[in-house]
Order: structure tokens, then C-alpha cells, then sequence
């Protein structure tokens, strides 16, 4: 009697760890064998997602096991994954379940001309798509709930880079937006924007003119200070950047006098003052020369004959016309028309 019991017992352990340990056995396995990054986008299917992690696994069929068993086919998640070595299949199925995603570092250069253009580099780097981002740009309770208007917003987005997830909705990527400029405009840049008359979409708004004007950093105080006198003496700031920005065609290589009567708010030699917003998102550097810039007396500058990307100051029309002369020739010489 006593050995059947025990015959029992060791038929329903060896039954048991039959059971059980190829199941231990396919939830603890590593099948990664390198770190790999897989992206599972809103609206993958089941099969979708598997064939996703396919690509960073050696060993598919034991994971799918585990996925069965978890339910994971209704409770996986999109997002962007980082697998590892030390990753076992349980781990993986975890991850997709909760959301584990891993973040990936976003950066947003200086420049960018517009907000159609801001949502197309966002459209290829982040899960959702361009269009997801351009229609909640152009909300305009997006606008005043972040303190801006229309013409300003762009104002709000700043050239750095940011360490985001993947699946960041365009309202969360606003709000992520927002509190790294309340951030950016600490007391000592808000103080320098007072002190130059300026508020902070006033600097913003300069900032991209300078930056359209030059690429070279350290003329950008001197080109600042050049717009911040003829503010103070309520001159037209007749800024080129801005015809282009009106004419709506940034390629424009040469402005000519038929270009400076474009009718629009943002011309800058039809109307006196800043434009109504940004012509680009500056960069961060164009900010802060603005905030410190340069204190002369010049009210002029134009780009220097030798074509070396600097410029020409002059403090009177006539010496400004003179430069302008020299440039205006060079650009024949090379043929620009």
C-alpha cells in the first residue's frame, strides 16, 4: 500500500515537472543576443507585433508561448523597446503589457521655417503621424491655453534636444514643449528681454530674423543691435528675411525692389516694427543674442562683397549704400539675378 502511494506521488511530480518546467524553461529563457530596439506603432495587429519582435530574437516559438499564455495578443501596447541580452521572454511580455517603453532623445534644430514643417519632422521621428501634429498646432484653444496666438506659437517650440517616448501624443508633446520654455526663460533671461524693451515673444521674433540673416554666431549680437536701434528710433527694421517670409518662397536668392512691395504684415520695409511672429523658430544662440546684444551706433549692415558670409556695418546711408553697391556687384559677377 505504502509503495503504491509513493508510486503516486513520483507519477505526479514527474506529471508535474513535466508540465512545469518546459513552461519555467520558456518564461526564463534569453533569446536576445544583442540589444536591438523594436518599434510596435499604433493600430499593429497581433501578427504585426510578433513579426516586430521577431527581428531581435533567436528563438521565436518559445516567446509565442509565452505571449499565449499571458493573454498578450488583447494586452500588448505600441511603443518603442529596448530588448537586451539579459532580458528573459517573461520580462519582454512584461514590458509590452505595462508600456515599458525605452525613451529616445528628439532633437529639433534651429530654423525651422514653419509649423507645417515642425509636424513633418515630427511625423518621421515620433509614432504619430505629421497630420496628428499639424491639426492640433492649428487649434486655436491649443494657442491661448499655452498663452500664445496664431502668428506666435511657434515661438513656444525651442531648438534642443529632448529626451521624449516614442508614442508622445502631439498634446502631451505641447505640454512637454510648454514647460521647457517656462524653463528656458528663467529670471535672468526675462530680466535682459525688460531691460531691452522687449517681451519674450518680442525677443523670439527678433531672434529668427537674426537667424535668418546670418549663420555666423558671432556677428549675431552686432546684427541684433543693429535691429534694437532702429526699433528705439522708430525706424521700418527693412529686414530681407521678412520679404521672403511674405513671399511665402525662402529659396529667393536675390531681393529686388519689386519684391519689397509684397503686400503683407510681415514685411518689414512696408511696416513699421516687429512682424506679427516668428519667421522661424530661432535658435537658442539667436535668443540670447538678442537678450546681450551688441550696443553701437550702426543702423545698417549688408552682407560683405567677398562673400565670406560676414557683413558690412555702417552708421550712415551713405556708407551702407556704398556696401550695398559692392555686394549688388558681386552678386552679378556670380550671376545671381
Amino acid at each position: 500500500m505504502k509503495k503504491a502511494i509513493i508510486y503516486i506521488i513520483i507519477g505526479a511530480v514527474c506529471g508535474a515537472a513535466s508540465f512545469l518546467v518546459p513552461r519555467y524553461l520558456n518564461e526564463y529563457k534569453k533569446s536576445v543576443e544583442q540589444k536591438s530596439v523594436v518599434y510596435i506603432p499604433f493600430g499593429a495587429t497581433y501578427s504585426q507585433m510578433l513579426d516586430s519582435v521577431a527581428t531581435a530574437l533567436k528563438h521565436m516559438e518559445p516567446f509565442r508561448k509565452v505571449a499565449q499564455r499571458a493573454n498578450l495578443e488583447h494586452t500588448f501596447k505600441p511603443g518603442r523597446y529596448l530588448f537586451t541580452p539579459d532580458n528573459s521572454n517573461k520580462d519582454i511580455v512584461r514590458m509590452l503589457q505595462k508600456g515599458w517603453e525605452s525613451p529616445m532623445m528628439l532633437t529639433l534644430s534651429g530654423n525651422i521655417r514653419n509649423l507645417e514643417r515642425l509636424s513633418g519632422i515630427l511625423g518621421k521621428r515620433l509614432a504619430c503621424d505629421s497630420a496628428d501634429f499639424s491639426q492640433y498646432f492649428a487649434k486655436e484653444e491649443v494657442w491661448k491655453a499655452n498663452g500664445f496666438s496664431k502668428e506666435t506659437f511657434m515661438a513656444m517650440f525651442l531648438p534642443n534636444t529632448y529626451e521624449v517616448y516614442w508614442t508622445i501624443t502631439p498634446q502631451k508633446f505641447v505640454e512637454r514643449m510648454k514647460k521647457e520654455y517656462d524653463k528656458f526663460w528663467n529670471e535672468g533671461r526675462t530680466a535682459k528681454a525688460k531691460d531691452a524693451g522687449l517681451d519674450k515673444v518680442e525677443v523670439s521674433i527678433l531672434a529668427s530674423i537674426v537667424c535668418e540673416e546670418t549663420n555666423h554666431i558671432p556677428e549675431m549680437p552686432a546684427i541684433a543691435g543693429v535691429y534694437m536701434n532702429r526699433l528705439k528710433r522708430g525706424m521700418k527694421l527693412e529686414a530681407d528675411p521678412t520679404v521672403k517670409f511674405a513671399l511665402g518662397d525662402p529659396t529667393v536668392k536675390r531681393i529686388l525692389l519689386r519684391h519689397l512691395k509684397v503686400d503683407s504684415p510681415y514685411n518689414t520695409y512696408q511696416n513699421t516694427g516687429l512682424p506679427p511672429g516668428p519667421i522661424t523658430i530661432p535658435s537658442i544662440r539667436g535668443i540670447d543674442a538678442v537678450l546681450d546684444y551688441q550696443q553701437h551706433n550702426y543702423l545698417y549692415f549688408c552682407a560683405n562683397a567677398n562673400m565670406d558670409g560676414t557683413h558690412k556695418f555702417a552708421r550712415s546711408l551713405s556708407e551702407h549704400n556704398r556696401n550695398a553697391r559692392a555686394y549688388q556687384a558681386a552678386l552679378n559677377k556670380m550671376r545671381i539675378r
